[in-house]
């Protein structure tokens, strides 16, 4: 059984997201290239939920190349079904990762990132590139932030 305490703090995060879409909508632009488009979306979750790490990384050459992002130095290149960004882009699917050391094959960019949740970029059915989110607290992201994650990632690609 969910606690009352866990649905006001799920409820209060979705509304900082609801929040936070407003702002990205009007942010975003067909004017702006991508890479400015990405820059601005990282910095807008970063500066709202204090997030560890806040970043893209784009499809080039068949890796994951390292985006605009925000945070401490990041990795550079991921391969294809490697590590939690490399497995999202592979499987085409979000994932949580409650704790990353749990992860197969986790790719340690920075060791205090506790826990992730990455969602691919999907724009003409293809995958190109991940939004990649890291905590420095276990268990941080839930279905809560999948759902508006998800949102506001669709919000992204409608400008692209």
């Amino acid at each position: 059984m969910i606690s009352s305490e866990t649905m006001t703090i799920r409820e209060d995060k979705a509304k900082l997201y609801e929040s936070v879409y407003v702002q990205m909508e009007s942010l975003l632009s067909r004017n702006d290239n991508r890479i400015s488009n990405m820059a601005n979306f990282a910095a807008l979750l970063k500066s709202n939920f204090d997030f560890f790490w806040v970043g893209f990384y784009i499809i080039e050459s068949n890796e994951l190349v390292l985006g605009p992002f925000q945070g401490p130095v990041a990795c550079t290149r991921i391969s294809k079904g490697k590590g939690v960004c490399g497995t999202a882009w592979s499987d085409q699917r979000s994932i949580v990762v409650a704790d990353v050391h749990d992860f197969p094959g986790h790719i340690a960019c920075n060791a205090a990132s506790k826990s992730e949740i990455v969602i691919p970029l999907i724009y003409d059915g293809e995958v190109i590139g991940v939004l990649d989110i890291d905590s420095n607290e276990l268990d941080c992201f839930d279905e809560v932030d999948k759902q508006w994650l998800e949102k506001l990632c669709e919000c992204l690609l409608s400008v692209i």
